[in-house]
């Protein structure tokens, strides 16, 4: 089935549901491991990394910071 869909196709599938649910699953990971032991700089990390995920998510819809 994945190769019936063109290449474009494929590429916006990746970018609108998997990046979407990755990052989602890395704040998850990040929140309950600082609800365990408190912050570490794992738990930072997989934080920043589903922050990263929503900026980019933003600037792609056109809310992203605007140059003076």
């Amino acid at each position: 089935m994945w190769l019936f869909l063109t290449r474009r196709l494929r590429v916006w599938l990746i970018v609108t549901v998997l990046v979407p649910l990755a990052t989602g699953l890395l704040r998850r990971v990040g929140h309950a491991l600082e609800r365990r032991g408190g912050s570490t700089p794992v738990s930072r990390a997989l934080l920043q990394a589903g922050d990263l995920g929503d900026r980019a998510r933003a600037r792609l819809r056109g809310g992203g910071r605007r140059r003076r």
